[in-house]
């Protein structure tokens, strides 16, 4: 590992693995024969903390070199940076991602790949573990390693002559471009390209094969596999997809960390699905009525009605989500192991910067809870809760992340 790193970083990304997945999971990873790496978006940077042996043999790069790096060491003077603006935003918006790029080898000669991106999510919270990234060089390769490197081809016309049966051939006319960027102004390029399609022309990538594209996708489905079977051994279960097997809509990181500062017992929902589901639920929500959280998201606030829960507490519960006002109500709960509690319960709608209800906030208090430890009563506390709550959503609808409408 480089000595550049910090230990706490050091500590960081050796953990990243090893804290969440069994102590099999880098051997059960090495195994694979595909070319990836894993970084994790909870470390600063979204450093690396595993690179395949496909990947580092690939690239000519110890191990050493790429953990604890950014994936920009790849890249270089004609890597598109449309193609890593998309894999920043994808990145942001916590999506898959499919894509060609040129990135280069430690030796400085550029390789073309079909990068596939997909995030692992926590089935606890569905927060965004890691991303796994998979590269599959395409066959366009060929044609870049005969005519050799960027550099060495300036102000070759013979290299010249290489460069054109690229363009003729499986790439489009962005390896042109690029290439004629580093042979500087000696080339006529105009001459080759239609000056009506040249700027789109220019930004358009090579396109990998179907067989390369399958590839990517079978190598990121058996790394997905791979991750969820070592992370069930721990108990921290991983998935590839958020909130699938539920279909509930999914909340961005940043809110999700919003909303986690949050000491209060709470849950959001969402009026906007059916049966208006419960799409977070805070950590004191889970200790205070049992349940976990991968039994909680996607379910109704029903399930903690019982045998002697007040019907006339549901009605004024019905009606004030009808009539989108708050209110506070004292109602009988049940917890996971039976048992019952008188449920302090505050709700209010929480809208988004455009003054649309995004959520309904559900703020609990046992009856019989002291005071916290800055002398606010149960009442305060819920109002603390809610108003914590609706900052965070404005905050991220406002500019911070995706709005919710």
């Amino acid at each position: 590992m480089s000595s550049e790193l910090g230990r706490s970083r050091l500590s960081l990304i050796e953990d990243s693995l090893s804290s969440r997945y069994s102590s099999w999971i880098r051997d059960a990873l090495d195994e694979l024969p595909d070319n990836f790496l894993i970084t994790d978006p909870a470390i600063s940077g979204n450093p690396i903390v595993f690179a395949s042996r496909g990947f580092l043999k690939m690239y000519g790069y110890s191990k050493e070199e790429v953990l604890g790096r950014n994936e920009r060491i790849f890249q270089g003077p004609d890597t598109d940076r449309r193609s890593v603006s998309e894999i920043r935003e994808a990145i942001r918006q916590e999506r898959p991602l499919q894509l060609t790029l040129l990135n280069y080898r430690k030796d400085g000669s550029p390789i073309r790949v079909f990068f596939h991106m997909n995030p692992v999510f926590s089935r606890d919270d569905w927060r965004v573990i890691h991303f796994v990234a998979v590269q599959v060089p395409i066959s366009a390769n060929l044609s870049l390693s005969r005519s050799g490197s960027t550099r060495n081809r300036r102000n070759s016309m013979e290299d010249w002559s290489g460069l054109k049966e690229i363009v003729l051939g499986s790439c489009r006319r962005e390896v042109c471009l690029n290439s004629v960027g580093e042979l500087g102004r000696a080339l006529p390029f105009d001459s080759y390209v239609d000056s009506d399609n040249r700027g789109l022309e220019a930004e358009e990538l090579c396109e990998a094969s179907d067989v390369e594209r399958q590839k990517a996708a079978a190598a990121v489905n058996n790394i997905l596999s791979a991750l969820t079977h070592y992370s069930e051994l721990t108990g921290k279960v991983v998935c590839g997809e958020r909130c699938s097997s539920m279909g509930i809509a999914p909340l961005s990181s940043s809110l999700i960390i919003s909303l986690g500062r949050i000491k209060q017992s709470f849950v959001l929902t969402d009026p906007h699905l059916p049966d208006m589901p419960i799409v977070y639920a805070s950590e004191a929500f889970i200790k205070l009525t049992g349940y976990s959280t991968h039994e909680v998201l996607g379910r109704n606030c029903r399930f903690l009605q019982g045998p002697d829960t007040d019907v006339e507490a549901l009605c004024q519960i019905r009606e004030s989500i009808q009539a989108a006002q708050s209110c506070t109500v004292c109602i009988l709960n049940y917890r996971k192991n039976g048992s019952s509690f008188w449920n302090l319960l505050h709700i209010s709608p929480v809208r988004n910067a455009s003054g649309k209800i995004a959520f309904y906030v559900g703020v609990q208090v046992e009856e019989g809870s002291k005071s916290d430890s800055r002398g606010l009563s149960p009442e305060m506390m819920q109002l603390g809760a809610v108003g914590a709550v609706k900052v965070a959503v404005r905050s991220l609808s406002m500019g911070v992340g995706p709005s919710k409408s």
